[in-house]
This record gives structure tokens, C-alpha cells and sequence, in this order.
């Protein structure tokens, strides 16, 4: 995956791509003291339109403020406007798009008042995060040797950088044992999420989805949420544990990165018939249909480019 562009939005101007660096002592690179957001912009008959950008942007603040960030020198339009500039200015349309709101100069006492926030904007072309097979045939997963953060140990809700650590172990040690995703439990032993989705269970038609006390609200989630109530199916919010996973008729992860994709197998044990089931089929149908503004009732969550 190439991730070179011609610019980078930097603290309020487009810079070329090789100059958007940063110094080795920038404390967000010791710390882990910073925020993101994963979004993604898609082709659609209107042009390229990034799906659900105002709720990533105000997602992006509140996680900001989480971590302890108490003024910034932009606000929500602002952002709005720098990332559809980004993606301009780069001339791409299907692309991934990644703001950054680090710690910069200071705080090295590791207290956030003391230093001060600056942000970046990347966006590079990006298909299937998962693989092109993984929309059909589902992918294997694994419940994980590492828990989920305790949302009072680390805050769940936000999508701070130095939390992702945690999905780096999960994720790494999945991959060495051949699975494609790591499934992590919170710390009371119920299903939380995976590594960078959230995890919807079908069974006896219901569609079935852990709470957001221990996950992040994904906004992918509440995509997924909306378009599965509008196909007429029951959606119920509550504790999953890890045998339900393998008596469910479908598991499905979702997320801005891997979109909708089922899971065909867990710790060796095939869900359904091993393949993407009918209600994932038929949600994953209706949002790739959303994200290319080609539903009308889901077109404002298109924001288009220009």
C-alpha cells in the first residue's frame, strides 16, 4: 500500500508531501500523546464524496478533549473545509483520509496544559483493507490473549494513539498464529470489539452488538445500526460471550477501514457455512451502495469534495 500524495494539510496550510515532518523530540512521538481519525472518500456520480466527514471531525474533537486538550486554533468547519481541500488538492477520489492532532512543543512534564496541539491531514489512495476475497468468503478470526483497555485504565472512547498499542499486540500476535483478525474481550470476559472494528452477531435473524460502555461508538457501527432498522431487522445492544460467537449463524465486523465483512471461521470453528451469511450480505449491499451516495435516504452522509 503506497501512501504518497503531492500534500499534506498542515496547521492550516497544504504543504508538499516531503515536507509534512516532524521533529524527533515532538512529545506525541514519546507519549503516544495524540488523536486520529480514519476516513475514508469515495468515487460517486456526484464526484468524490467522504462519507460522514462532519461526524468524524466533531468525533475527533471529543477525543481531543478526552485526552486533555482544552483549546484549538480551528473549529469544526474549519476541518470540514481542510479535509475536502486535502482531498482536492491530491486529486484522488476512492482514498483513505487520516487527520492527526498531536502534542506538539512541550508537555514533555507529561501533562497536555503545558504543551500545545498542532494537526496534519493525509489522505492516499487505499482499496480493500482486508483483501478483495474477504467481502465473499469472510475471514479468520481468533479470540485474542489480550484484553480490551479497561475504559478506567484507558479511555474507550477515544481514538488516542498511544491506545492503539493494544491493537498492535492483538493484531500481530493473530496474523503469526494465521488468522486475519484478532477478537478482544473487555475486562469482564464479555466480547468488546476487534482490533479496529466494532462486532455485530446474527442470530435467529436479531442482529446482536456489545454495548459501547467498553468499545469505541463507531461510526461505521451507527451506520450499520441504521441500515440494519431500515431492512426491518431487530437490532438488541447487550453482553456477548465468547460461546455465542460460535453458535451464531453470522459474525460481522465493520469499520471505516474494513467497511462490512463476515467472519467465516473462530478459534477454528466455522460460523454458519463458513462463507459471508445472507443479513451481512444484505447490509454490506445496502452500505457500499450508501458510501457511493447512490441510496437517497443515506445521501447526507456523503460530503461532497466539490
Amino acid at each position: 500500500m503506497g501512501m504518497e500524495s503531492k500534500f499534506i494539510w498542515k496547521n492550516g496550510e497544504l504543504v508538499p508531501f516531503e515536507q509534512a515532518t516532524l521533529h524527533f523530540l515532538t512529545p506525541a512521538l514519546h507519549y503516544g500523546a495524540a488523536v486520529f481519525e480514519g476516513i475514508r472518500s469515495y468515487n460517486t456520480p456526484k464526484g468524490p464524496a467522504i462519507f460522514r466527514l462532519r461526524d468524524h471531525v466533531e468525533r475527533l474533537f471529543d477525543s481531543a478533549r478526552v485526552l486533555g486538550f482544552r483549546e484549538f486554533p480551528w473549529d469544526v468547519d474549519d476541518l470540514v473545509k481542510a479535509h475536502k481541500d486535502t482531498v482536492r488538492a491530491n486529486g484522488f477520489a476512492d482514498c483513505y483520509v487520516r487527520p492527526l492532532i498531536y502534542l506538539d512543543q512541550g508537555g514533555w512534564n507529561l501533562n497536555v496544559d503545558y504543551g500545545k496541539p498542532s494537526l496534519m491531514i493525509a489522505v492516499w489512495e487505499w482499496n480493500n483493507y482486508l483483501g478483495d476475497d474477504a467481502l465473499a468468503r469472510g475471514i479468520r478470526a481468533n479470540i485474542s490473549s489480550f484484553t480490551r483497555h479497561h475504559p478506567n485504565v484507558s479511555m474507550t472512547k477515544a481514538k488516542i494513539a498511544g491506545n492503539y498499542v493494544n491493537s498492535i499486540f492483538a493484531k500481530t500476535e493473530s496474523e503469526r498464529l494465521g488468522f486475519q483478525e484478532a477478537i478482544m474481550l473487555d475486562p469482564q470476559g464479555y466480547i468488546a470489539e476487534c482490533t479496529g472494528e466494532n462486532l455485530f452477531v446474527v442470530r435467529h435473524g436479531k442482529v446482536i452488538t456489545p454495548s459501547t460502555a467498553p468499545v469505541l461508538e463507531g461510526i461505521t457501527r451507527h451506520s450499520i445500526h441504521t441500515i440494519a432498522k431500515d431492512l426491518g431487522y431487530k437490532i438488541l445492544e447487550q453482553p456477548i460471550s465468547r460461546d455465542q460467537l460460535y453458535i451464531a449463524d453470522e459474525v460481522f465486523v465493520c469499520g471505516t477501514a474494513a467497511e462490512v465483512i463476515g467472519l467465516s471461521e473462530i478459534d477454528y470453528r466455522k460460523i454458519g457455512d463458513g462463507r459471508t451469511g445472507p443479513i451481512t450480505r444484505k447490509i454490506q449491499e445496502v452500505y457500499h451502495e450508501a458510501i457511493r451516495g447512490k441510496v437517497a435516504k443515506y445521501e447526507s452522509w456523503c460530503e461532497y469534495v466539490g
